[in-house]
């Protein structure tokens, strides 16, 4: 097959670069209007070595189709790691009520969110984030969250059920 046409891409991200290069193709047939895509798609890390390389042909009309595909299947895989790899080791990792216990012990007795985060190797925003679910006021430090009124009785001050 001969080539009608060729673009290149290059892109620095990170510390790797990225290659992609489209290469319209004449069909075999010299009458026939349908034409080929060929897409090489490679990157290098900053030593040169490769760390991606491949070659996919497609119809001219499917293109625009499997970029879709692709791009929606590349995010979908990349968004499926939990955590970065220097992340808190237990980070998004289930809650029990034993660590829920524990959690509102700590902040009772005046540990602060940073000394939490790290004694349950999680990041501070998930401590904060969790801090309510326990009953725990995360804005003040050693304190419960006021009960609302809707939920006090008469004897807190509230309207009685």
């Amino acid at each position: 097959m001969d080539i009608i046409e060729e673009t290149l891409t290059q892109v620095r991200v990170g510390n790797h670069t990225y290659r992609i290069g489209i290469a319209a193709l004449a069909g075999e047939d010299p009458v026939s209007t349908e034409s080929r895509l060929a897409v090489d798609i490679g990157a290098a890390d900053p030593d040169g070595s490769p760390v991606a390389e491949g070659r996919l042909e497609v119809d001219a009309g499917s293109a625009a189709a499997l970029g879709t595909v692709l791009a929606g299947a590349l995010r979908a895989f990349a968004g499926s790691r939990r955590r970065p790899a220097d992340g808190p080791a237990k980070r998004g990792a289930q809650w029990t009520a034993e660590l829920d216990a524990e959690l509102e012990r700590l902040w009772l007795a005046g540990e602060n969110v940073e000394e939490i985060a790290a004694r349950f190797e999680r990041t501070p925003g998930g401590i904060r984030a969790r801090l309510p679910r326990v009953g725990c006021d995360p804005e003040a430090p050693g304190a419960y969250l006021p009960v609302p009124p809707s939920r006090r009785d008469a004897g807190q001050g509230g309207v009685p059920d």
